[in-house]
């Protein structure tokens, strides 16, 4: 079978184990965690001063350009390899849940997906992410509560200000009721300019009692 389905790590290309999941032993050995889950006022805290009411915030790996980690969310995101999103997110939820900090929500959520680019993907990639997340901390998920209105453009090659223009308000909760008085964690792939988690985290601040706090399974590296 591995003749012509090759079993490979997300991020350095060897050939994996059968007791492992996507990622090999080394690679998993040199995560490079951010631990930002331990530190008010964060890189990402920092990032979104001002533009969102959030709890707390955490990224849980850097991601330098053309790394293993680089690699790894493209595997997740655009070759079908949800095993990463479900492997990283177990580890990420594990940190968070021996944190002081973000150790309990009442939900886990993704950033969601168009229909249409989720027809065209298959899956959203936040999705395995957030059920690694929410299992480990052993807390409820909702993978479609929040959704998206508007199909809008790729966000690859934009700037900060258009990248905010191009996720205006094009979220909507399905069920407010549901999350009132709860505890979230919003939940993204990669966190760059902060625009879509904007956007997402201000139309559930809305709810009645709800608080926010917000997760990327990686931040660029600067």
């Amino acid at each position: 079978m591995d003749l012509f389905f090759p079993h490979y790590c997300a991020g350095c290309g060897v050939s994996l184990r059968n007791y492992q999941k996507a990622l090999c032993l080394h690679c998993l050995t040199k995560l490079p965690r951010t631990r930002m889950h331990d530190f008010v006022d964060n890189r990402l805290e920092r990032l979104l001063w001002g533009r969102v009411s959030y709890a707390s915030a955490s990224a849980f790996l850097r991601m330098p350009k053309n790394s293993e980690v680089h690699r790894m969310i493209h595997e997740l995101k655009y070759k079908s390899n949800q095993a990463i999103g479900l492997e990283l997110g177990t580890m990420f939820g594990a940190e968070l849940r021996s944190s002081e900090r973000m150790s309990h929500f009442d939900y886990v959520i993704p950033v969601p997906l168009h229909p249409k680019r989720l027809k065209e993907r298959g899956y959203n990639q936040c999705d395995s992410i957030v059920q690694g997340v929410a299992e480990s901390m052993q807390t409820s998920y909702s993978l479609d509560n929040l959704v998206r209105n508007h199909y809008n453009a790729s966000q690859t090659r934009m700037s900060r200000y258009k990248r905010w223009q191009n996720v205006e308000a094009i979220f909507r909760v399905v069920d407010p009721g549901a999350l009132e008085h709860a505890h979230v964690l919003l939940v993204d792939d990669v966190i760059t300019t902060g625009s879509t988690i904007e956007a997402c985290a201000n139309v559930l601040a809305d709810i009645k009692g709800i608080r926010i706090s917000i997760a990327s399974l990686a931040i660029p590296q600067v």
